[in-house]
């Protein structure tokens, strides 16, 4: 081994192992998806299919529940910022509580979880 090249590859080694851990996050996957959006603790304790209402919806996210989207086929995603520190998502998501929304942006999954960054979140109609 040439020891005079040991300094450079430690320099270069250490320079590697900081861009992965400061800079070098997971891509999330780009998606489309159409959900309610509806308090977690809802989502989760009474297994709904969509919010019981808007009001509830509204009163829970106000109380401090985080709102999340949750599609048809029942899977749960958590809206995160994409920016360090990280900012809550209910103030966006507020004047969507309790409707079904089309959303736009990317997801990230680790352990059973799925969370999106939200680009674009818009109503879709109401049913009739």
């Amino acid at each position: 081994m040439n020891f005079r090249s040991m300094p450079l590859n430690v320099v270069v080694l250490c320079a590697v192992v900081a861009i992965a851990v400061m800079g070098g996050s997971a891509a999330g996957k780009a998606v489309i998806m159409k959900g309610y959006v509806l308090d977690s603790a809802c989502a989760f304790t009474k297994n709904l299919d969509k919010p019981i209402s808007r009001d509830c919806a509204l009163a829970c996210a106000k109380a401090g529940s985080p709102l999340v989207i949750l599609t048809d086929d029942g899977t749960i995603y958590w809206p995160i910022s994409n920016t360090t520190p990280a900012t809550g998502q209910n103030e966006k998501l507020l004047p969507f509580a309790g409707q079904k929304v089309t959303a736009t942006g990317s997801v990230f999954e680790r352990g059973g979880s799925r969370a999106l960054v939200i680009d674009k979140i818009e109503a879709l109609p109401a049913a009739k």
